[in-house]
């Protein structure tokens, strides 16, 4: 599904960043979603995220992600969620976070 096209001055206005992920737990009363604990390099944050299905949290901590860091923050489950991290899912069953391929300050810009 081809979603509309965006300008250049639209991608400039989103802001990705490497993440490290450095706490990852499941949320009581959920089946899918984990907090998570990111370190942005002059800040950490919180996410939650739809990745319980696919990772158990300790194989999480210590992957570097990508996040999207300028999404409005939402309240799920009595979370605040700061942030969005970038994920590929295959429509069939398998989800992979996104992970940058060389070691990489945390904070670091995506463009």
């Amino acid at each position: 599904m081809a979603l509309p096209e965006i300008n250049l001055e639209d991608f400039q206005n989103i802001d990705l960043r490497v993440g490290e992920i450095v706490q990852a737990e499941k949320i009581e009363g959920t089946k899918a979603l984990l907090a998570l604990r990111v370190n942005l390099g002059e800040e950490e944050r919180n996410l939650v995220a739809g990745l319980a299905n696919y990772y158990q949290p300790e194989e999480l901590v210590g992957k570097k992600i990508i996040v999207l860091t300028n999404l409005k923050p939402a309240t799920i489950r009595g979370i605040k969620s700061e942030g969005m991290l970038l994920a590929a899912d295959d429509g069939k069953g398998t989800v992979s976070i996104l992970t940058v391929d060389r070691d990489i300050a945390p904070g670091s810009k995506i463009r």
